[in-house]
């Protein structure tokens, strides 16, 4: 952390007095850091967004400044979340839908280059959508996937992302911020102090970040394929299905109208009994032959 310069603040004229409890001490008219309680806070927010991208969420990572450009854009598509890099678009969580709308205009556009329709239109037209297609992709290409809210913002330089953590702020989304000895941390849910300014530190803070990240992201993986298994065996081990309604009850007004099968030992009790009631009969029709032949 040293060697990438974390702990160097701004000029003391220059400093918050709400940035007091992270300064460890001032040298050469700038403050320094105190690294013991930045460690504590990036464990603290690294937990945080691990648990965030275990459950699936999206971390939107918002960094416009020059030094933290390339950084952050490359650090954030590396673990598949999105980023802000260029101009903040004003409204773009508290007036979503309008950006979303953006978005699939030029997923529109990119449509009609497949079908081939985009050849059949004019030369002035080409050229005008395709210039349109291009600003839409250098200002949203990067959050094209981002179908709803994210569910957390990660800042570099709160001061430059103002706009952006005042939006955050008002949807309730929690806010990770990288806060330098001239910011305010009061709109920062989770902040973590460290020079802002210089590459190296931005990179460090972004590895931690981006690590905890990914670690999220392959528990999440590895829990997928343990349900996957067991989900197959259920299926495999023959749940039921339900019977429809009408079927069940046809099957109840057969069962009530079907005379009912006897069993062997009623059967066999029955053969017994047959030659008994028909013993009396027979008796009953050689009676009066016998008398006939006596009176003769």
């Amino acid at each position: 952390m040293l060697d990438a310069g974390v702990h160097f603040g701004h000029l003391a004229r220059k400093w918050n007095p709400k940035m007091a409890p992270y300064i460890f001490d001032q040298k050469n008219g700038i403050h320094i850091i105190d690294l013991h309680k930045s460690i504590v806070k990036i464990d603290e927010a690294a937990n945080v967004l691990r648990q965030l991208a275990r459950s699936g969420r999206k971390i939107l990572f918002v960094a416009t400044k020059k030094q933290a450009k390339d950084i952050v854009a490359e650090k954030a598509a590396a673990v598949n979340m999105p980023y802000v890099t260029e101009r903040w678009p004003g409204g773009m969580l508290t007036n979503f839908p309008t950006i979303r709308k953006a978005v699939k205009k030029m997923n529109t556009i990119d449509k009609m280059m497949e079908d081939g329709t985009f050849d059949t239109l004019a030369k002035r037209e080409r050229l005008q959508i395709t210039r349109q297609r291009a600003k839409l992709e250098k200002n949203l290409g990067s959050i094209k996937d981002l179908s709803r809210l994210p569910s957390a913002l990660f800042v570099v330089d709160v001061q430059k992302e103002m706009n952006a953590v005042k939006e955050a702020n008002r949807l309730n989304i929690p806010v990770i911020a990288m806060v330098d000895t001239c910011c305010d941390p009061t709109p920062i849910d989770y902040v973590i102090p460290a020079n802002d300014d210089a590459a190296k530190s931005i990179a460090y803070i972004m590895d931690a970040v981006c690590g905890a990240i990914k670690e999220g992201l392959e528990e999440r993986k590895l829990e997928k394929e343990k349900e996957s298994p067991e989900q197959n065996e259920a299926a495999a081990s023959g749940k039921k299905l339900r019977s429809r309604k009408g079927a069940k009850a046809a099957e109840e007004v057969k069962a009530e109208t079907a005379p009912a099968e006897e069993t062997p030992a009623e059967a066999q009790a029955a053969e017994t009994a047959a030659p008994e009631v028909a013993a009396p009969a027979e008796t009953a029709e050689t009676a009066p032959a016998a008398e006939e032949q006596k009176a003769e």
